[in-house]
């Protein structure tokens, strides 16, 4: 575990998973991106459904296991590209212990469609009013929670700045003072990176999952737990703030592993949500 500090270092954060839950070559990974983003594209014909759009949860997977599902939700982040600037990305850290938040002191993130600039004066915000946040470069340095967004905010947005946070033993309450915090105007769309139960038979994580999503849908925090979702703490902190705002709620796509690529013996699931101001 790292020291905690409160030094933003004058960094970029390569990429980690390119190559492996992505394709490392720009070219290819634009047109797979571009692909699933314009087959769940086409599902979408209402364009209601982006008014008042604030919030997402996305999974964070190979692209080959969730990424149409991740596709649905960045679909309509297309569709509002005009006005977003600024994304706040919260995920679970996998790979380093980490005691409260965790923020990346790098200046950039680098995936191979090219670098994204963090928002230091919201990273210097958070560090100031939130005590159990700090910098830890270590615990960003292999993570995919955050990463594999990335790409997909690349083809959908034009330029923006992010917020990158990872979330460990912190209390849901903890992080929707951080998410309070960075919430901000029209300009800003918050995403949480979570899948969603994990290794389980298709049957059983189908009926965990639906459970799952009913309590997203109904903004009912307190009743996902630890097997629920790998980021089930930022996920609750959403529902909590979404409970309080009086937002609504869409359910996009749910799958699973079993569903897009894999085995039915051991299955990941995924969602995706749409979280809409009142």
């Amino acid at each position: 575990m790292e020291t905690p500090t409160s030094k933003v270092n004058k960094t970029v954060r390569p990429p980690a998973v390119a190559g492996s839950f992505y394709p490392d070559d720009q070219e290819a990974l634009t047109r797979m991106v571009d692909r699933m983003l314009g087959t769940a594209q086409r599902k979408q014909t209402e364009n209601k459904e982006i008014h008042g759009l604030k919030a997402l949860i996305v999974p964070h997977a190979g692209y080959r296991y969730s990424g149409e599902v991740a596709a649905t939700a960045y679909a309509l982040l297309r569709q509002v590209r005009d006005r977003i600037s600024r994304v706040v990305l919260i995920g679970p850290a996998h790979r380093v212990r980490v005691q409260g938040l965790a923020i990346s002191g790098a200046d950039y993130f680098a995936t191979p469609l090219g670098s994204i600039p963090i928002d230091i004066e919201s990273v210097r915000l958070c560090l100031e009013k939130i005590g159990f946040a700090s910098i830890s470069n270590r615990a960003h340095q292999q993570e995919h929670s955050l990463e594999t967004q990335l790409p997909f905010l690349q083809r959908c947005l034009g330029r923006f700045s992010l917020v990158p946070v990872l979330v460990g033993s912190a209390r849901p309450e903890e992080v929707a003072a951080c998410l309070e915090l960075m919430w901000g105007g029209e300009e800003t769309i918050i995403l949480i990176s979570s899948d969603l139960s994990h290794f389980l038979p298709y049957k059983d994580a189908r009926r965990i999952d639906d459970f799952t999503c009913s309590a997203i849908v109904s903004l009912a925090p307190d009743e996902i737990g630890y097997d629920h979702a790998c980021g089930q703490i930022g996920v609750r902190a959403l529902l909590q703030l979404a409970h309080q705002k009086q937002m609504e709620v869409s359910q996009l796509d749910v799958r699973n592993s079993g569903d897009t690529a894999g085995r039915k013996d051991q299955v990941v699931g995924y969602g995706s949500f749409a979280f809409y101001d009142a």
